[in-house]
């Protein structure tokens, strides 16, 4: 997910080149049963009705395989010896972009919301403990907001500033600990939630820094700092996550961000209007690209993400099915195209390769990403994958080192991790616990 950027997801001159543009901003540091079949187009998303489906148990895998599958991703990615889950002490722990040498808020917050979704609770409060101690500022201009990335071997803050993402998850899955786990079991999950958005609000451009959120726009910048906050990044357009601010935040702004959530569904009309369906990692709040220094616009490792932020809307709250809908066919129908099992993973918006090829790690080169399988895979949930192949291909897809040796369990393991959450029925809007 990186300013969180995700052209940092893998790459150094990226991190620099965020590092230096913060620099010039003086912020530098240098379910049992069969799961149903597609429902009808009006049915209610399920955060209403608590019923949230298994593709996997459509595409014939049984239960306990399910679960099993589930559990040996999570091994995968938090204990097995290729682990990007760290403890630190008695009491904390981080999650690191191990090919980058970082640990960044995007790892740290997926970490969190991957232990409250299974109900890992000693995960989830390492990581928070970390990421309150080391990343996010206790006092100056960006008081409650995060450094997104820190050096583990020095443990110096690679950049003083935030990315947007990294508080969008920090606060979800915090409302969400909150919700399961209550907040006397020695961290208040919802006060912590309360403290990044009550001083997001706070932020009126005093410094050059601002509100997460473009609140003209009403849309998540790429960055709440300097010109940054005033273009975006579409995998940062999570609507689920701004319903779940309007349901359980309980600031004052629920209206805000139900407005916000129905605004990043048009604005996502625009940014995936290409035929292919595919978006630019970067764009202007019109959803036209936006340039720059590291890399030309492009579909690249950022905009991965957003076939599964859309999925989570559609299951979720159900409010945008139509056009959902039409999304999934054109973006799975374009990777159809390109071979189900060999499509690679940077394009031109129009289904070109690109000239410019955004380095992973320290490796430029174009491969078949487990990272964009599964997040392929998610957009079946929105019912076009009538033989459910994008299903059984992350399915049988291995976290593993590719043929030429290159691995990466950190991106493509945390979305290969999210992925067989969603299809499985097991990422879900968390409720208040009932009592």
């Amino acid at each position: 997910m990186k300013t969180s950027s995700s052209f940092l997801h893998r790459s150094r001159a990226g991190l620099l080149a965020l590092g230096l543009l913060y620099a010039g901003l003086g912020l530098g540091s240098a379910a049992a049963q069969r799961a149903p079949k597609p429902a009808p187009a009006m049915r209610k998303g399920a955060f209403y009705t608590g019923k949230y489906p298994s593709l996997l148990r459509e595409a014939g895998y049984n239960q306990a395989a399910i679960d099993q599958k589930v559990t040996q991703a999570y091994h995968d990615v938090f204990e097995g010896p290729n682990k990007v889950y760290f403890e630190v002490g008695d009491s904390m722990a981080y999650v690191s972009d191990v090919k980058n040498h970082d640990a960044r808020t995007e790892g740290m917050s997926y970490g969190m919301m991957v232990a409250v979704q299974l109900d890992k609770k000693q995960v989830f409060d390492r990581l928070w403990r970390w990421s309150k101690k080391y990343l996010q500022h206790q006092s100056g201009p960006l008081e409650g907001y995060f450094a997104w990335s820190i050096n583990t071997a020095t443990m110096k803050r690679n950049s003083e500033g935030p990315a947007s993402d990294g508080e969008l998850y920090f606060v979800t899955s915090l409302l969400f600990a909150s919700n399961r786990w209550g907040n006397a079991t020695g961290i208040n999950y919802y006060q912590e939630a309360r403290r990044i958005l009550d001083a997001s609000w706070k932020k009126d451009g005093t410094g050059g820094v601002y509100n997460l959120i473009n609140t003209q726009q009403k849309q998540i910048s790429f960055v709440p700092v300097g010109d940054m906050y005033t273009w975006t990044d579409p995998s940062y357009h999570v609507p689920a996550f701004m319903e779940v601010w309007a349901a359980y935040a309980k600031d004052g702004h629920e209206q805000f961000y139900r407005a916000c959530a129905d605004t990043s569904r048009a604005f996502l009309h625009r940014a995936c209007a290409a035929p292919t369906g595919l978006n630019y990692d970067y764009t202007e709040f019109s959803g036209k690209p936006h340039a720059t220094k590291w890399a030309p616009p492009a579909f690249r490792y950022d905009s991965w993400r957003v076939p599964m932020n859309i999925a989570m809307d559609y299951v979720w709250f159900g409010k945008d099915k139509a056009w959902q809908e039409q999304y999934a066919r054109r973006f799975q129908g374009f990777l159809r195209g390109k071979g189900l099992n060999t499509f690679e993973d940077q394009f031109n918006v129009d289904g070109s390769r690109p000239d410019f090829i955004l380095p992973a790690g320290d490796v430029k080169k174009l491969r078949h990403s487990l990272g964009l399988v599964a997040t392929s895979a998610s957009a079946s949930l929105m019912h076009q994958d009538r033989d459910l192949a994008f299903v059984h291909a992350i399915w049988n897809a291995k976290l593993a080192p590719y043929e030429d040796g290159y691995f990466d369990p950190y991106y493509d393991g945390l979305l290969y991790l999210f992925s067989l959450m969603h299809l499985s029925g097991k990422y879900q809007a968390i409720k208040p616990a009932q009592h």
